[in-house]
């Protein structure tokens, strides 16, 4: 039987190996056979480091989660058990996020996990308007029924005072400038809000 020659796929091999050793010490980067079990070793490592890495990343999350709910008087345990309560899907990841860069939903959270362990109505949607301002603090409200009764209040003032009209401050001033009416504007930024393009380019249809 003639023999088949393999040369090519053994070489290609070879460098394989010897390409993912690059940088080893030693003859492990220049041997192939030291370098097949380094590489391999070097997997089970890598393997075993990601597995720590994820329970680092894990008892992190925990530990940010644990400061912001002490913060509104709850417990990591029952914060975690009232939003299975109240059905808001939110991994530890996401909530210790929020924990550290956006206080204000993370506290409108915390009341929806306290309004399911007291058996209230719970609204797991929560609106956030953000300042146009640079430097100016985050508001957050949350059309719930549990939420407090001056927030509510102050909600109904601004809803009352800009006639049911959602738009930005800079788009409120274009409108000004360019003495265009904002009921007759049809927005298109989030929630339906007016931004400036959408005053510009009612400005340039009025023309």
């Amino acid at each position: 039987m003639a023999r088949t020659a393999r040369s090519v796929h053994a070489r290609k091999k070879r460098r394989k190996v010897l390409e993912q050793a690059k940088g080893y010490r030693g003859t492990k980067h220049t041997s192939y056979k030291r370098a097949k079990e380094q590489v391999w070793k070097s997997g089970v490592y890598a393997y075993e480091g990601r597995k720590q890495r994820k329970r680092d990343f894990r008892a992190l999350w925990i530990q940010r989660i644990n400061a912001g709910a002490r913060e509104h008087d709850l417990s990591y345990s029952r914060l975690i058990y009232g939003l299975r309560l109240a059905e808001i899907d939110l991994d530890r990841k996401i909530l210790a996020d929020l924990a550290v860069t956006e206080p204000e939903i993370f506290g409108a959270i915390v009341a929806q996990a306290k309004n399911a362990l007291d058996g209230k109505p719970v609204d797991r949607r929560v609106e956030v308007e953000r300042s146009t301002e640079p430097g100016q603090p985050i508001s957050s409200a949350s059309r719930t029924p549990a939420a407090p009764a001056e927030q509510v209040e102050e909600a109904e003032e601004v809803e009352t005072s800009e006639d049911d009209i959602e738009a930005t401050e800079a788009a409120g001033r274009k409108a000004e400038e360019l003495n265009v009416d904002l009921s007759s504007v049809e927005g298109t930024g989030q929630w339906g809000r007016i931004t400036v393009g959408d005053v510009e380019k009612a400005a340039r249809r009025d023309e």
